[in-house]
């Protein structure tokens, strides 16, 4: 009887103890996506399209609160409201986390090149903004691995916009599919982006149907604020050698400029 008595009594403590741990759990996951829709969100960097600013298997954290907000800030883009709360005009040369207009879901990051208004043009590889070619200094070329088992040579250029914004763009040549296009006039209340790897990036220069086309205000997300870890390609959640043998610890907590 006593036995039965203690077991008794235990049990209402037990069940307390597992409601403070579902509230607690359930209260740590609120703050954490409060923070994220608010204020940072990371992302990891899936291709070659920013290179050599973002290198494939980079750990980035993007502001929200850059551009202000809109249901692309929330998480799975629920149709609470239209448009952008607190709105904030991003600056030409930003580097952007915006969602995909085609489909309004999936993550691009891309550097805003035109803001609405502009008219933008590549001729020979060589980026004009409303008539106006955009400074480039040639650097000296690097071996980039190409993606299909060998490496190849790539011309590197200094880009220098006229806000004072310097990046480094890589170029496979002057005749690339996008390295002569026609004029793209940015419409109202939409940006043009273009990847900083300007031969290898499905950008704005390329169709919405198939590429990114124009850019709805509403889609962009925050801006890339920090590179904060980064893995070769090589590196495994499930393999923990990795983690360290894979690491490149000088990319580490690089600012983005």
């Amino acid at each position: 009887m006593t036995d039965n008595v203690q077991s008794a009594a235990q049990e209402p403590g037990a069940v307390n103890e597992l409601v403070e741990i579902v509230k607690t759990v359930a209260y740590a996951l609120l703050i954490a996506l409060f923070l994220r829709v608010i204020f940072f969100q990371p992302f990891t960097i899936p291709s070659a399209s920013m290179e050599p600013t973002l290198l494939e298997g980079d750990y980035i954290i993007v502001s929200k609160y850059s551009y202000g907000y809109s249901k692309n800030s929330i998480p799975f883009s629920p149709p609470l409201f239209a448009g952008r709360i607190l709105e904030k005009i991003p600056e030409r040369g930003d580097i952007i986390v915006f969602k995909l207009p085609r489909d309004g879901h999936t993550d691009y990051i891309k550097r805003l090149i035109g803001l609405p208004g502009d008219r933008i043009q590549v001729t020979g590889g060589v980026l004009s903004i409303n008539g106006q070619q955009v400074p480039r200094k040639p650097l000296a070329p690097v071996l980039v691995d190409s993606g299909y088992g060998f490496t190849r040579n790539v011309e590197r250029y200094q880009e220098t916009f006229p806000n004072g914004k310097t990046f480094i763009t890589y170029d496979f040549g002057p005749d690339g599919d996008v390295d002569n296009t026609g004029v793209y006039v940015v419409p109202e209340g939409h940006y043009f982006f273009m990847g900083d790897n300007r031969d290898n990036s499905l950008d704005s220069r390329v169709p919405s149907e198939i590429g990114v086309g124009y850019v709805p205000a509403e889609n962009l997300v925050g801006r890339a604020r920090i590179i904060l870890l980064s893995w070769n390609k090589g590196a495994s959640l499930f393999k923990p050698w990795t983690w360290f043998l894979d690491a490149r610890p000088s990319r580490f907590f690089n600012v983005l400029k």
